[in-house]
């Protein structure tokens, strides 16, 4: 089973980084620094990124602020769609089915699925 984090991030502005592992990368998407994983928010895609992030906190490099972990777990990848994708979280926080439905070209929304 594939992996994710979750990473309360302070630069440039306090936002968090979901990191969902695909393929040998990770997917990554902006999180507003209000995400509820209870309620439908705007996720923004970034460009994949390397898997050692799974296990980063601290200091990034570049001097791109610092990271904390704010929760992780197992991924299971239900549906990969052009314009949506069904995952299920296995983490403490960000637990059971979600969906990313495309709204825009690099915009989603990411929500709870019951």
């Amino acid at each position: 089973m594939a992996r994710f984090v979750v990473l309360d991030h302070d630069w440039p502005k306090p936002h968090f980084d979901l990191f969902v592992e695909r393929d040998g990368v990770l997917k990554a998407w902006r999180l507003p620094p209000d995400f509820d994983p209870d309620s439908p928010t705007v996720a923004v895609a970034n460009a994949d990124h390397r898997l050692h992030y799974l296990d980063h906190e601290g200091r990034v490099s570049g001097d791109r602020g610092t990271v904390a972990r704010w929760d992780a777990g197992e991924v299971e990848w239900e549906c990969v769609e052009p314009e949506r994708v069904a995952v299920r979280f296995g983490g403490s926080r960000l637990t059971g089915r979600y969906e990313f439905v495309r709204r825009e070209e690099g915009t989603w929304v990411l929500q709870p699925r019951k």
